[in-house]
C-alpha cells in the first residue's frame, strides 16, 4: 500500500501544494512553508529540519487544515522541512532498549507498547536501542507524551548523535496503524 500526503502553503488547503508519495529529505525547493496538509493514505513522520532531523510528528490518515492548531495535539514545531513514509508492518514487533549509549547498562527486550519504562522495567532512562522488528514511536515522557522519535529496524547507538541531545525516552509504542 502506497502512502500519499499533500502539503499546502496556506491554511485550509489553499495556496501552492506539494504531493508526496515517498520520503522527501528537503521540501524547501517545493514550498516555502506548510500551513495545512492532507494525508490521503498511509502514515508519515514530519520533521522540522531537512534530512529527517529535529523534532518529529506522526501523521495518520486525515485532514489537518491548520498546522498551528496541531500544537494542541503535541506537535512542538510549525515548520515542516522533510517527511518520511512509514511502511505498514505485518508480523511481530521486537526492540531492545538500553539505559546508556552504545548498548550499555540495563537492557530490556520489548514486544509490545510500554507507557512507562521506569515503572515497568525500573529504568530511569533509555539512551540507545536495537529495533529488530517493526516500526516504533518513542516519547520523552511517560504515557506517550512530549516529543517523539520514529524508530525503524536498525541499531541506534546514541540518540544524542542523532540530534536528540538532552532528550530521554520514557515510553514506547508500536506503529500498528494501517492508516
Amino acid at each position: 500500500m502506497m502512502g500519499k500526503i499533500t502539503f499546502y502553503e496556506e491554511k485550509n488547503f489553499q495556496g501552492r501544494s506539494y504531493e508526496c508519495m515517498s520520503d522527501c529529505s528537503d521540501m524547501s525547493s517545493y514550498m516555502s512553508r506548510c500551513q495545512s496538509c492532507r494525508v490521503e493514505s498511509g502514515c508519515f513522520m514530519l520533521y522540522e529540519r531537512n534530512n529527517y532531523m529535529g523534532q518529529q510528528f506522526f501523521m495518520r490518515r486525515g485532514e489537518y487544515n491548520d498546522m498551528h492548531r496541531m500544537q494542541s495535539m503535541g506537535m512542538m514545531f510549525d515548520n515542516i522541512r522533510s517527511c518520511r513514509m512509514i511502511p505498514f508492518h505485518r508480523g511481530q514487533f521486537r526492540m531492545k532498549i538500553y539505559e546508556r549509549e552504545d548498548f550499555g547498562g540495563q537492557s530490556n527486550e520489548m514486544m509490545d507498547d510500554c507507557d512507562n519504562i521506569q515503572e515497568r522495567y525500573r529504568m530511569s532512562d533509555c539512551q540507545s536501542c536495537n529495533v529488530m522488528d517493526g516500526h516504533w514511536l518513542m516519547y520523552e515522557q511517560p504515557h506517550y507524551k512530549g516529543r517523539m522519535m520514529y524508530m525503524r529496524p536498525g541499531e541506534y547507538r546514541s540518540f544524542r548523535d542523532m540530534g536528540m541531545s538532552g532528550q530521554r525516552f520514557m515510553s514506547m509504542r508500536r506503529i500498528t496503524d494501517m492508516c
